[in-house]
């Protein structure tokens, strides 16, 4: 059965249009996971560190083809709901060649400056070398990133998200693979795992990329384009929530990093990045739906649908609130195992890593609500206000939480920020919603 843009959404027609798009995201996780698993259980927890400390970093470099993929999508999807297939393709195919060319830039630049991120990052001694041996491999393959986040949202407006989701899967499935061969049976460190990573990237950008490059039964297709700057900036505009995102998560990154190695060395570190590898996983489901769902409520919008704008309104709140239960229980009780999975050689590190993960877990029943509202608004072509909450949730409240709890808390502080940061940020999501029910006919 394929579902259109255009149909109406049941509780069933929802869960099976958006469920590839979600299990795409968690498995996109996958390849820093795995990295992860693997660098930390062969090669050890500084080079685990190492990873930990730089992924921040390549998140930054790599958070333009969020942008594109979300800003796009959210008029692309618009633009077809107004009737206008032919100006949609232009678009499309003038946002991948913008991201070739963006990415290529950013590969020499960023290879070029790594051992200087790498210290500006934190780096020791005992850290360094790993640093930028895993920096450079992965940045070689940042255009490869970028595409594979964008087609990640153009799958889902070109109605094809199961294909997404093979995709997803094949370069996931390639990336455990490589990373086993490399890592474990030919003993080639953090490169390995990097070159890994950078691999399954191609894989997951190149086959969408020759799909759309030839004649296909989707919605989009490659054609002939011209820069249109006004329509690029509307792009820019509405994406700025996920870019802004992507990149306050970094830097919040990087400032978890900085207290943890005050306070805990090389081992916080290590425990935080487990933390964020089992939360990728987790809030997989919240970023999945937000993207699956995003092109529906675009297209209805543009076509000034209002019942359906609605419909998919509440049932949105209702899904997102059960998941959100699910997944606080769930990380609860599986902390001890999950950690084990990453740092089960060393108990200490496991009873820190399993603590902050119980401790953080708190968050996964407030953060779906906020990635739902900043795309919801970025969907109905509203970047400012998606801005905002993206914002605020990260750059602002989750900042201030980090630097301030742990002097009253310690290091049970750290953990506790993020769920500090969601319940400010669900104000002010709330605030947004009520404000603006009137102008959109959602409620």
């Amino acid at each position: 059965m394929r579902i259109h843009l255009s149909d109406h959404f049941s509780y069933k027609r929802l869960i099976t249009f958006v469920m590839p798009t979600i299990i795409m995201m968690i498995v996109t996780s996958i390849y820093s996971i795995v990295d992860g698993v693997f660098v930390s259980n062969i090669v050890g927890k500084n080079a685990f560190a190492a990873v930990n400390l730089m992924m921040p970093a390549l998140m930054v470099i790599g958070s333009f083809g969020f942008m594109i993929g979300t800003g796009g999508s959210a008029l692309i999807s618009k633009t077809l709901g107004e009737g206008q297939g032919e100006k949609a393709n232009r678009y499309f195919s003038m946002l991948i060649l913008i991201i070739v060319v963006v990415g290529i830039s950013f590969s020499v630049i960023g290879f070029i400056l790594m051992g200087t991120i790498a210290e500006l990052l934190g780096a020791t001694a005992a850290t360094m070398g790993y640093c930028t041996v895993y920096g450079r491999t992965v940045i070689v393959g940042m255009t490869f990133f970028m595409l594979q986040n964008t087609f990640q949202s153009f799958l889902v407006t070109a109605e094809k998200p199961r294909m997404g989701l093979a995709v997803s899967v094949g370069a996931g499935l390639c990336n455990v693979f490589l990373d086993f061969l490399f890592v474990y049976v030919f003993r080639m460190g953090v490169f390995g795992a990097a070159f890994a990573t950078a691999f399954s990237q191609g894989v997951g950008a190149l086959i969408p990329l020759i799909y759309f490059g030839r004649p296909n039964n989707s919605r989009l297709r490659l054609v002939r384009t011209q820069m249109d700057w006004k329509a690029f900036g509307q792009v820019c505009l509405n994406g700025s929530s996920e870019m802004l995102t992507s990149i306050s998560a970094s830097i919040v990154g990087m400032i978890y990093n900085y207290q943890l190695m005050r306070v805990a060395a090389e081992d916080g570190v290590a425990a935080y990045g487990v933390i964020m590898y089992v939360s990728m996983i987790f809030q997989g489901f919240f970023f999945g739906y937000a993207i699956g769902c995003a092109p529906i409520i675009g297209y209805n919008y543009g076509a000034g649908n209002q019942t359906e704008l609605k419909n998919m309104f509440r049932k949105s709140l209702i899904l997102i609130g059960g998941m959100a239960v699910l997944m606080k229980v769930s990380a609860t009780v599986f902390a001890p195992a999950l950690a084990g999975i990453f740092v089960g050689y060393d108990a200490d590190l496991l009873a820190m890593t399993t603590n902050g993960l119980q401790i953080y877990s708190f968050a996964f029943l407030l953060s779906g609500f906020n990635i739902f509202g900043s795309a919801f608004f970025t969907a109905l072509s509203n970047g400012p206000v998606s801005a905002a909450i993206s914002f605020l949730r990260t750059l602002v409240f989750e900042v201030s939480a980090v630097l301030l709890l742990p002097r009253i808390l310690g290091i049970n502080g750290i953990w506790s920020a993020i769920t500090v940061a969601e319940a400010m940020t669900l104000l002010v999501t709330m605030f947004f919603l009520i404000r603006n029910r009137n102008r959109y006919h959602y409620a």
